[in-house]
């Protein structure tokens, strides 16, 4: 990760984009906080067991949403000073390296067990959709091949889970449950790819097959950045951003009644429904601050995290895990019985005992990522 300062004041140098670094920072915040929401944290803020959403499961894909609209403003920049392409290159193939190091690292913290390390991960997804849609990007930059490719994408992955049949169990609906937790194409494939690598043992959320459909969830976010790119009045840019995240909602949702919304799987009818849940906040964030010019101190607590957000996942990811490895070496609850149990555990209801906690713990990733945004320091991949 490589360090740049800006000259400009952090408002003036992100005018153009600042609602998305405002989603951005958003979006870290809740990913951070539903990844260290306490011990009985409400439900909203716990991901579905299987099929169906909670808020929590639009957290992840609305960043990859961010992703492809982030590619087409960054990339707007890079051809109109000229870059090369060659160059271009150079650079989305060092990120994507750069992240899928920092997720192994995530995985490994601090005891690296390479015989059984994880290799599928939150930033190795991150990675692996941002090169793929970036290349193509590069490669053509018109809308109907995205369009093209995100249909041949959801239409793909609906007829292989629903209709091929999984080796050695049989037709998903027929010899064996629709979408059954274990007997599917992708946790067929991790098996095989990676045995003994995946996060559940038998199935991975993050895995080989999954990453389509996110891609596809990319290719979307790629599109709305087109159509924020365009020379339209600001306004009309809101207005449809908008009305493309309610169209998204329902065909998802429509989608979901025989294909279900499904996370772990990141089903097609999911990538509909959760696209149109970014698009919405975008939409109504560009009309907050692009269109009606609401910018002054509300959105500083976001933007401290958006414009250094995968400093400030790292750094929630690693704190988490010190704080429960000192736990471990000293056999002890250490954790919850020096921080967490007076602080939070008597808190009534309980719910909201754990609401307070991840609220603590974002505001600490916040506050160590503060002085980086104050010295205009913003870390780049």
């Amino acid at each position: 990760m490589a360090a740049t300062t800006c000259s400009a004041s952090p408002s003036t140098a992100t005018a153009r984009v600042l609602s998305v670094d405002i989603a951005r920072g958003i979006t870290i915040a809740f990913m951070i906080m539903v990844n260290n929401n306490g011990a009985h944290p409400w439900h909203p803020f716990t991901h579905s067991l299987w099929n169906g959403w909670t808020p929590t499961d639009l957290v992840f894909p609305c960043f990859l949403f961010l992703v492809g609209v982030s590619i087409v403003l960054a990339f707007g920049k890079r051809f109109e000073r000229g870059v090369s392409k060659g160059r271009i290159v150079v650079g989305i193939l060092r990120r994507t390296a750069i992240l899928i190091l920092l997720g192994l690292v995530v995985n490994g913290y601090p005891h690296f067990p390479w015989a059984t390390l994880r290799f599928y991960g939150v930033l190795q997804r991150i990675a692996l959709c941002y090169c793929c849609v970036a290349l193509f990007y590069l490669w053509r930059r018109d809308a109907t091949s995205k369009i093209v490719a995100i249909v041949v994408i959801l239409a793909g992955y609906w007829i292989l889970l629903r209709y091929v049949p999984v080796p050695g169990a049989g037709v998903p609906g027929k010899d064996i449950p629709f979408l059954d937790g274990a007997q599917n194409w992708p946790a067929w494939l991790d098996r095989h790819i990676f045995p003994g690598r995946l996060y559940t043992g038998f199935r991975d959320p993050e895995g080989f097959l999954s990453t389509f459909p996110a891609i596809a969830t990319t290719l979307l976010g790629l599109l709305a950045g087109l159509w924020m790119r365009t020379e339209r009045p600001r306004k009309q840019i809101a207005l449809g951003l908008l009305a493309a995240g309610v169209a998204l909602v329902i065909v998802g949702r429509l989608w979901g009644i025989s294909f279900p919304l499904n996370k772990k799987l990141w089903t097609s009818s999911y990538v509909l429904f959760s696209a149109g849940t970014s698009a919405l906040l975008v939409g109504a964030l560009y009309w907050m601050i692009d269109v009606k010019g609401w910018r002054k101190l509300w959105t500083q607590p976001w933007i401290v995290f958006g414009t250094n957000a995968i400093f400030a996942y790292m750094l929630s990811e690693l704190l988490a895990s010190t704080l429960w490895i000192m736990g471990l070496r000293h056999r002890t609850e250490m954790f919850w019985t020096a921080i967490y149990a007076p602080a939070f555990a008597h808190v009534h209801p309980v719910g909201l005992g754990s609401l307070l906690y991840s609220i603590a713990f974002a505001l600490v990733c916040w506050l160590a990522t503060y002085p980086l945004w104050r010295k205009k320091i913003f870390l780049k991949i």
